[in-house]
């Protein structure tokens, strides 16, 4: 991340002092905590191969990968979502109508190419999208509630679509079930699309104005305003993005597990959002970063892997998931509160 969300007043050419201050010392710390996350997941990796070998064999390896891959590219369009200081609570049931329109289209239209029903899957995504970031960028309702109020229209969408109905494998045709399954060159088709969605997702909020925008109207959303930011369209467009690949995410989903149900992914979401929380995307908004989201998904993945194969009680998983999550979320907050403190100390010197 080359620019904080602070930099508002930079977008127009304008650079102070403590500010730019506040920022190195910010990406002081988020590296140090990066790099802190990294040790620990090495550390639990080790730990968990001396339990069982057969851990970081290249099998496993391979399915920690895959089954991280649909929470991954979630985690980049929550942590755009998050930035901005909102939340989407929608996406496990935007996921679901997404995932149940597409098995619908191609199990009665057996014909249809693979592309051409994550097209669908995609399409039903954004249209949600827009409405989520319509009601909280223009009808100004608090994120919590559109996308709580939203969650549950979806979901009743997706039992009205199925009538309440499974899609189950032997009404999809391979070629729909081959777009997860599928391989490239020995990799996963899932590892594939989750590595291009990162390249581009890291592209467009290091290298573009409108990441930038997006980092500015979460740190201070009036300077934002003030600034010539409009903070209305920035809103919309990451609501409408999260919806875009909660669709794909759908599709994805609905092929790898040859299974559309109306209760797909219910609360998922919140797995997604632990996932940014433990890379460092602050709640408070304006910070977070890809390589940060990478690593909350792998550490998320990891566990999720690893404590059923080291024979943990599901009830002790729940526990150390949680357990880890409230920590990560304290040292984020510990964070913002010291480089607060040194910004407050610099203005009044």
């Amino acid at each position: 991340m080359k620019q904080t969300a602070t930099e508002s007043a930079g977008l127009q050419g304008a650079q102070v002092g403590p500010k730019t201050q506040q920022r190195s010392i910010s990406a002081m710390i988020a590296k140090f905590r990066e790099l802190g996350l990294l040790a620990f997941i090495l550390l639990l990796s080790v730990g968990v191969q001396l339990r069982n070998p057969s851990f970081l064999t290249w099998e496993n390896i391979s399915d920690i990968a895959t089954n991280t891959a649909i929470l991954s590219i979630l985690a980049v369009g929550m942590m755009l979502v998050i930035i901005t200081r909102g939340i989407d609570l929608s996406i496990g049931a935007t996921l679901a109508l997404s995932g149940m329109t597409a098995a619908l289209t191609v199990s009665h239209y057996p014909e249809l190419h693979p592309l051409l029903a994550v097209a669908v899957g995609v399409g039903i995504g954004l249209v949600c999208g827009m409405v989520l970031g319509f009601l909280v960028a223009w009808v100004n309702i608090l994120p919590i509630i559109a996308t709580l109020g939203m969650m549950n229209v979806f979901r009743g969408l997706t039992f009205e679509t199925s009538g309440g109905k499974w899609v189950s494998a032997h009404q999809m045709p391979a070629s729909f079930k081959a777009i997860a399954t599928g391989s490239v060159f020995g990799i996963n088709n899932l590892i594939l699309i989750a590595i291009l969605i990162y390249i581009v997702a890291y592209y467009f909020v290091s290298h573009t104005r409108t990441g930038r925008r997006i980092y500015a109207v979460g740190s201070n959303p009036d300077s934002a305003e003030i600034s010539g930011i409009r903070t209305g369209r920035i809103l919309w467009l990451v609501y409408t993005i999260m919806g875009g690949l909660s669709g794909l995410a759908g599709v994805l989903w609905v092929s790898k597990f040859a299974s559309a149900q109306g209760d797909t992914a219910s609360g998922y979401e919140l797995s997604v959002i632990a996932a940014c929380v433990l890379g460092g995307v602050s709640i408070a908004g304006g910070v977070g970063k890809i390589s940060g989201i990478v690593l909350g998904s792998v550490l998320l993945g990891i566990l999720n892997n690893a404590l059923p194969m080291i024979n943990v009680s599901p009830f002790w998983q729940m526990f150390i998931q949680g357990t880890i999550i409230l920590i990560a979320v304290l040292v984020n907050a510990l964070v913002k509160r010291g480089i607060d403190r040194n910004h407050l100390m610099r203005r009044k010197i």
